[in-house]
């Protein structure tokens, strides 16, 4: 399966989040900003000039959670970002990437020890996976993480998928009904690239982003065989969603590693025989 190329012109495109009344939100990590490409095929700017965005969620208050430096509250009104969770390099901590919201609202988020993009001198540091509740506090409930990336959960909320790229392995936790996770163990480990974002479908088919590589999207049956693969025409693969009003549109973004050009970062889109699993709305305190 290929998918097709919709536009292109972006250093890094990440965070891919549907918004049924906008369409398809994304990030441009190296350039700055978050845009919508809308259901007739138009890009407008929705926030400008913050870069480092790895990951994004709609917020029920009107705006979006998104990640970098800090976990903050951006508003569709505008207005001052409201910081969730701030980073602490002091504790290995210099900003954060993927994150995701489950069904109650609550937020899960990957931490870097080191900025796998920017140059911050810093040699590669571990992170944690954080839980940020709907009271607004925060507490690491994982450690060990190289390189946090993708995020999302099994049909059933029981399981939650998580990318190490660093460790060329998606990992999978058993979650609690408090929110938190039972020991890591190992889901898949990829071959043609790095798992980067991910998401799954109705059926518990998880489908991963591939970077460094990987040349599109990988898809694991619940079991953890692989049963099929998407191919994009760019190497560097980053993250994967699903939108339109029935969830059976997949789009595909890329960064522009290996394409010749710090501009080729691009959104792909194809069908799928499988709904997505509607992605959570975040509802933890904005103020």
């Amino acid at each position: 399966m290929q998918a097709e190329r919709l536009c292109t012109g972006y250093g890094l495109i990440e965070g891919p989040v549907w918004d049924d009344d906008r369409g398809l939100l994304f990030s441009d990590v190296v350039h700055g900003g978050v845009f919508c490409l809308n259901k007739d095929g138009d890009i407008s700017t929705i926030f400008e000039h913050r870069r480092g965005i790895g990951g994004m969620c709609l917020h029920r208050d009107g705006g979006m959670i998104v990640s970098g430096r800090n976990i903050a509250f951006k508003s569709f009104a505008g207005g001052d970002s409201v910081t969730v969770l701030d980073n602490n390099p002091e504790k290995n901590c210099v900003g954060f990437n993927d994150l995701v919201a489950d069904r109650r609202g609550r937020i899960y988020a990957g931490s870097l020890g080191s900025s796998p993009v920017f140059d911050d001198g810093l040699p590669p540091t571990a992170g944690q996976l954080f839980l940020i509740e709907l009271d607004g506090s925060a507490r690491a409930i994982a450690d060990d993480v190289r390189l946090t990336n993708g995020l999302g959960f099994s049909p059933d909320g029981k399981t939650l998928y998580h990318s190490d790229s660093r460790q060329q392995t998606v990992f999978k936790y058993a979650v609690n009904d408090d929110g938190t996770v039972g020991p890591k163990q190992t889901f898949c480990k990829t071959e043609r690239g790095v798992p980067d974002g991910l998401v799954v479908d109705e059926t518990g088919q998880v489908l991963v982003a591939l970077a460094a590589g990987g040349h599109g999207v990988a898809v694991y049956a619940p079991d953890a065989t692989e049963a099929g693969f998407i191919e994009i025409d760019l190497p560097m693969c980053t993250s994967v969603c699903f939108g339109d009003a029935d969830l059976k549109t997949l789009f595909i973004v890329s960064g522009s590693d290996g394409a010749g050009s710090d501009r080729a970062g691009s959104i792909y889109r194809t069908s799928w025989p499988h709904a997505g699993l509607p992605v959570g709305v975040a509802a933890v305190p904005t103020g």
